[in-house]
């Protein structure tokens, strides 16, 4: 006869910890710490350096009580557990008033300390939007955050692989103390990755600026740099070609109409960076920058490009036209353009003819993005070619445009087009189409 009188233990019991330390990584940290009263095993697993490589502190300008509770949790946790710290991203949400940058400052300075004494593994840190040239950062504070953040960077420069500052709106003279920061021990960094996309205040001519030059001649490793078309040269161009043409994979550019972008570059500098660097592909995003002569002084032959993202944010100007793009500028990028995407208010063009052929050029082509006034026919005759082999699209997302309010016709032909190439849609396309009054 069984003795039943001993109580019988759960399967959780048996879990190796292995597992039970993956089952803990998609926990939050309430229901971690709820977890880790359950029994010691399950405790132990709860302060496993495993679970807290990873941080994401938001900051809430309008914070509910919940929202407290959660950033009180992330920072509490992040201290506690930061020696075993290996990636920190700051997330500042809606800051209204100076009072709340000010508690922030405060709170950023404690925790950098904290983590400069206790943290030795730090190897990626995000601070986002921080957007110091707004009114409410006012100077003490402004002058204080930068300071406090430059000390962190240069006591973390020996371990930091990844930074990104992207939307900081800093000073010229500031955010080159801040780069200049991360190789201050060696005078030379070997950071791989940063993101300085919208790091400098609008309006700044920072590709004109032998301080700007004289910092990033620091940095001997880049593999990945995001960064604005104001920042380039051909100094700047010269500078990567010797100090990270070995490493150097990605440049990821924004372009946009409120940062200058008439300086002249040439062709050769382009190219003498591609020969040394054969890895390097590069990613444009250009913002409201439409014109032709505009496009025609950045987008030079010799660039090795892989994306183009042109975005005219629903803006109409009647004295551009997209078509000379499509045509003269775009094609000559027909053996190495992967990813293009376009977003544009052509209420005043029709690009069917010339969109369609840019896109049957370019051989490599994998993804296309189009909000645009297009014809629904339009479709048929990519999916046609698409099916025919004349191109290898394997994502399609398309937002037709329509200057009508009723568009229950043109929906019924793309329902028609659907049917018709359901099953090369549904086998090998990532595939999107939708109509849209622009009334």
């Amino acid at each position: 006869m069984e003795d039943d009188s001993e109580p019988k233990q759960s399967s959780w019991a048996y879990l190796p910890d292995v597992c039970l330390r993956h089952v803990f990584h998609w926990l939050d940290d309430r229901d971690r710490s709820r977890a880790a009263l359950v029994c010691k095993k399950w405790s132990c697993a709860m302060h496993s350096g495993s679970l807290w490589r990873c941080r994401t502190i938001t900051f809430y300008g309008q914070p509910s009580r919940a929202r407290t509770l959660e950033f009180q949790s992330a920072l509490w946790y992040t201290k506690k557990f930061g020696k075993y710290l290996k990636h920190l991203e700051i997330k500042l949400s809606n800051p209204y008033n100076t009072p709340f940058i000010k508690k922030f400052q405060v709170i950023m300075r404690g925790l950098l300390s904290h983590l400069d004494k206790c943290n030795s593994h730090l190897v990626s840190l995000s601070i986002k939007y921080l957007e110091l040239d707004c009114l409410i950062w006012k100077n003490v504070v402004r002058a204080q955050f930068i300071k406090n953040l430059a000390a962190f960077l240069k006591r973390m420069s020996n371990q930091l692989d990844y930074l990104n500052l992207k939307g900081a709106r800093i000073t010229l003279e500031e955010g080159c103390e801040l780069l200049n920061s991360l190789s201050s021990l060696t005078n030379r960094s070997f950071i791989s990755e940063i993101n300085i996309e919208d790091f400098f205040s609008l309006h700044l001519s920072v590709y004109s600026s032998a301080l700007f030059h004289q910092t990033m001649s620091k940095f001997h490793r880049l593999t990945i740099l995001t960064f604005n078309y104001n920042c380039i040269s051909d100094e700047l161009l010269d500078i990567l070609r010797e100090r990270s043409s070995h490493s150097l994979c990605t440049l990821n550019i924004k372009c946009h109409i409120h940062d200058p972008h008439g300086q002249v570059v040439s062709g050769m500098s382009w190219a003498n960076l591609a020969k040394r660097a054969p890895k390097l592909n590069v990613n444009f995003f250009f913002e409201r920058v439409m014109k032709h002569d505009h496009l025609a002084r950045i987008l030079l032959e010799e660039i090795p490009v892989r994306s183009i993202s042109l975005r005219s944010c629903y803006f109409s100007d009647p004295d551009w036209t997209m078509r000379p793009t499509l045509t003269n500028l775009l094609p000559a990028y027909w053996h190495g353009l992967q990813k293009l995407t376009l977003e544009l208010n052509n209420d005043h063009e029709l690009l069917d003819n010339e969109l369609l052929q840019l896109i049957l050029s370019c051989k490599r082509l994998l993804f296309l993005k189009v909000w645009a006034f297009l014809s629904v026919s339009f479709m048929e005759r990519l999916l046609q070619n698409r099916a025919e082999r004349k191109c290898i699209l394997t994502t399609i997302k398309v937002r037709i445009y329509t200057a009508q309010d009723d568009s229950t016709e043109e929906e019924r032909l793309l329902a028609d087009i659907y049917r018709k190439f359901k099953y090369l849609i549904d086998s090998e396309l990532n595939y999107f189409v939708i109509t849209y009054p622009m009334v």
